[in-house]
């Protein structure tokens, strides 16, 4: 008894000291600098200069997918294989290893989505210094230099790209700790090196190798009260990359920081960790819940990207200066814990390329149901059934639709997940019939952390299966979260993950419907009483350690997450999953959030760049929590922040337990107007989101995207990071400064013309637009040339929308031009996919007609949804409107012109979306 009121009261203090730290923001404290984290300070220390490695030349092998030749360290005389590949798609991958390592070194699994196709190298000269490699058409080179080994690839006389060039590669080989060893085993590890040395090292090259010594953090460290025991001893790997000619680089999420990546120089590194950090703080290169390590450079003439495949601790430093011929230079350091050097090389040219390789390698963002981008209410948490019920009734009664209402951890049994709380969730099948009838859904939290409790089938099964992640001494891992005592599923295990996924069932999830969908929270993993709290670097998956795989933690509970969903529809239904901590390749199981904001000015701004990072690096599907977690926003804010998050990929409110209740209507009916116009805005332009995700799951484009994507020759749009795309067509800039009476919006594209979406007012292109703002104020403006589809009939879910008309803007160029898309399906299973059930058609406008034709003549679906309106922006008055059909049918059509908006309106041509047709303008 007295060992479990001890345990109880340390949780309570666990507890305590959690809510005190979200009250005062971050603890910068609990988490590492580089300087108290001994591989990086160990790896910083190195200064850059004379690399230690030769490229051995004589053991070089080139077979029809990769070039092979072994690297020496001078130091050490310890060999290295390098592996070079030409992947199809223009890119070059470099993988670096120990020839021979006494234990094999983790290398990522399950995040590429195949082995990437490679393509023929071919040898165009080699002498005894450097070996030139041709990576297809004359122009296109690698060099490698063999003293010191260093690698450029060229195209004709530019290098693009220069690999340790400032000689900062650096392997930390795994061995044996020197005090632990038996005579007999240093003896027989002495035979073998020598022997190896021998066989390996060049002749000239014999020379006594210089004496490792072991520094401080090499075999264990501290951090706080932690120890970190390191039985394998130091494995960490380092390399640097020189981008000549380049200013401005970008990626590398998660960050409270701007789009552009800032000089590291003098500070920190920016370090990918994921962590649960309270209340994280702005522009601070800190690690927060996610991390994809991949980095975008980009000019005026290529853009380029790295994808660094390591999910150990990493920490990578910028440096943008001089390069040695006065030429702009970036200089770019990955420094990761254990693993391999396993990088892609994507060449691009275009910003587009390097989505579409990058896409390759990873996956594209999942298709995510159309009612997961309308609008989901959320707090921490919805008290009971009637509170749920009471919620939902509240925007009927104010007229503002939504489609999800989430439950946090307290809906369940104790923190027992897949349970519910009997007393405030009896019901809970009566709860989701309810919001059934009204096509409305729920999310429910579903959190890693399994409370450790006998009576607890999830738990008993879980332990008795061998499922848990274990300790260094093989006892199961456990430690402090919001259940008290709990254990961590080893998620990297695929039975782990099949035993997961069929927890989902309908018969095993009781109180489950089809209408109920997950979040998963927490999932860093977070350990409250662990080392920064998350666990323990020496905690065990099978033979790997915790270190090996801890950013991978998190993309494998979503994986397993999502797959529930689609088993227990038999397949058919695409899930939607939220998840905290994410990984590259986590865009295939659904969509993040940028995690535990505050209600602050500065932390609406945020969020602009936050989720353009993520988009670079393929997560599309992102968004804030709109008024902010933490803190109470005022008024103002909270409407600015309705404003802005509509027009984000993931649209979602949600509050702190601690914060006043804040749903749209509380504020005040001048208030709830603006937030009911706001999240309106939204429903209307869910055809367009539609749209954009079904490109992105294709093609790997982002959906919310920088300026510079789509204007890459455009200086003017490098560093804008207040405003952004949706798609290549809408503009937006949203009002993130209090009592705001005007914003500076810049209109890209010399020639271009845009239209706001509100006044229909034309401007030019290539400008900076001074707008005065309202409160009511959203500045949304979209391209000329364009044509986009809304659904101007907004109902109480995007569901009960299915079949509603569309309404067309077309958007004039200046040559009186556009062209757009409409795509349908059913909004909701695979059969875009197996069955081809879906209509995508181009729309067109040129020489006075407006055309619709079909993009897929071999998919099957039709719709009931028929076109109503269109309007023409930048448009001349017409004697006559006439409308084809496929039939051969003719007849005329009503319209009306605004002189001074020079907008046309045709009304109610009656033809259905689905069908060839065109618009004759006489």
């Amino acid at each position: 008894m007295a060992s479990f009121i001890e345990r109880m009261c340390l949780y309570r203090v666990l507890v305590l000291s959690v809510f005190l730290s979200i009250t005062q923001a971050v603890d910068r404290s609990n988490f590492k600098t580089c300087d108290q984290s001994a591989f990086c300070s160990r790896q910083r220390a190195m200064k850059p200069g004379q690399s230690s490695y030769t490229a051995l030349l004589e053991t070089l092998e080139l077979s029809d997918s990769h070039l092979t030749v072994q690297l020496l360290n001078n130091n050490n005389k310890v060999l290295l294989l390098l592996e070079l590949y030409r992947l199809q798609g223009n890119m070059t991958r470099v993988k670096i290893n120990e020839l021979k390592p006494i234990k094999a070194r983790y290398e990522v699994p399950d995040v590429l989505i195949t082995d990437p196709p490679t393509e023929l190298m071919s040898v165009v000269a080699q002498d005894e210094h450097r070996v030139v490699l041709s990576l297809g058409g004359e122009d296109w080179r690698l060099i490698l230099s063999a003293q010191p080994f260093r690698l450029d690839i060229m195209e004709g006389p530019q290098v693009l790209l220069s690999l340790n060039s400032r000689g900062l590669l650096a392997f930390e080989q795994l061995r044996i700790r020197k005090d632990t060893k038996s005579q007999t085993d240093t003896e027989e590890a002495g035979e073998k090196e020598d022997t190896e040395q021998h066989e390996k090292v060049s002749e000239g090259e014999e020379e006594e190798a210089e004496e490792e010594v072991d520094q401080p953090g090499m075999w264990e460290e501290t951090f706080k009260t932690h120890a970190d025991t390191k039985p394998n001893g130091p494995s960490s790997i380092s390399l640097d990359f020189s981008l000549p000619g380049v200013e401005h680089v970008y990626g590398i999420p998660e960050h409270a920081d701007g789009l552009r990546l800032k000089n590291t120089d003098g500070g920190d590194p920016y370090r990918l960790y994921n962590l649960d950090v309270f209340q994280y703080e702005l522009f601070n290169p800190m690690a927060l819940y996610g991390a994809v390590p991949v980095l975008l450079s980009h000019n005026t003439h290529r853009t380029m990207g790295l994808f660094w495949l390591n999910a150990a601790e990493t920490w990578v430093d910028v440096s943008s200066g001089q390069g040695s011929s006065e030429v702009p230079q970036t200089d770019v350091r990955w420094i990761s814990e254990s693993g391999i050097i396993d990088v892609f090389i994507m060449l691009g040219p275009r910003p587009n390329d390097v989505f579409t390789q990058y896409s390759s390698l990873t996956g594209t963002q999942a298709f995510p149901p159309l009612s997961s981008l309308a609008y989901h209410q959320c707090r921490w948490n919805y008290n009971d059934q009637e509170d749920v019920s009471a919620v939902d009734q509240g925007f009927d009664e104010h007229d503002i639709p939504y489609d999800f209402i989430w439950l946090d951890i307290e809906h369940t049994d104790g923190k027992r997940y897949f349970t519910w709380d009997n007393n405030k969730f009896p019901q809970p099948k009566d709860m989701l019939q309810g919001l059934l009838d009204k096509r409305r859904k729920m999310v429910t939290i579903v959190d890693p952390h399994i409370k450790v409790d006998s009576s607890y089938k999830i738990h008993t099964e879980i332990r008795s299966r061998g499922y848990y992640i274990k300790n260094k001494d093989g006892g199961d891992y456990e430690g402090w979260c919001w259940p008290g005592n709990a254990g961590y599923p080893d998620f990297t295990n695929p039975e782990m993950r099949k035993w997961w996924a069929s927890m989902f069932a309908y018969d095993q999830y009781e109180g489950s419907m089809e209408n109920l969908y997950t979040w998963n929270d927490m999932n860093e993993p977070s350990v409250f009483n662990g080392p920064e709290v998350t666990m323990h670097k020496d905690a065990l998956h099978g033979p790997w350690e915790h270190r090996d795989i801890h950013n991978l933690y998190g993309f494998y509970v979503q994986m397993a997450t999502a797959e529930g969903q689609i088993q227990r529809s038999g397949g058919l239904e695409r899930p939607f999953v939220l998840t905290r901590a994410f990984f590259a390749g986590s865009q295939r199981y659904g969509a993040v959030w940028t995690g535990d904001n505050a209600a602050e000015w500065g932390h609406l701004k945020m969020s602009i760049p936050m989720c353009l990072s993520l988009g670079l690096v393929g997560i599309s599907f992102c968004g804030a929590d709109v008024g902010g977690f933490f803190k109470t926003p005022s008024a103002e804010l909270l409407v600015r922040w309705y404003q802005a998050g509509a027009y984000q990929p993931f649209f979602r409110a949600h509050a702190h337990l601690d914060t006043p209740r804040r749903e749209p209507w509380l504020f005040g009916p001048d208030n709830t107007a603006l937030i009911r116009e706001a999240v309106r805005q939204r429903y209307t332009l869910l055809p367009y989101w539609y749209l954009q995700f079904y490109h992105a799951q294709r093609t790997g484009q982002p959906v919310m995207r920088p300026l510079w994507v789509e204007y890459p020759e455009d200086i003017a749009t490098f560093s804008i990071d207040n405003e952004f795309l949706i798609g290549r067509d809408l503009l937006v800039h949203p009002v993130t400064d209090e009592r705001s009476s005007g914003v500076t919006a810049y209109l890209p594209g010399n020639g271009e013309v845009w239209y706001d979406v509100h006044t229909f007012q034309r401007h030019d292109g290539a400008q900076n637009l001074s707008i005065p703002v309202t409160m009511s104020s959203i500045p949304v403006f979209q391209r000329g040339g364009s044509i986009i589809c809304r659904k101007n009939r907004v109902r109480r879910s995007s569901s009960c929308m299915e079949n509603d008309p569309y309404t067309l803007y077309v958007a004039l160029d200046s040559q009186g031009k556009a062209e757009g898309e409409i795509y349908i399906d059913d909004g909701h299973t695979f059969k875009h996919k197996t069955d081809k059930q879906f209509i995508h058609r181009r729309l067109s406008f040129t020489a006075n007609s407006l055309s619709s034709s079909d993009l897929s003549p071999d998919s099957q679906f039709t719709t009931a949804s028929w076109v109503e309106q269109v309007n023409i922006l930048g448009a001349q008055k017409p004697d006559a409107v006439t409308l084809t059909t496929t039939d051969g049918g003719e007849s005329s059509v009503e319209f009306e012109f605004d002189p001074d908006t020079a907008v046309l309106t045709l009304r109610k041509p009656g033809v259905n979306a689905g069908v060839n047709w065109t618009l004759h303008l006489r």
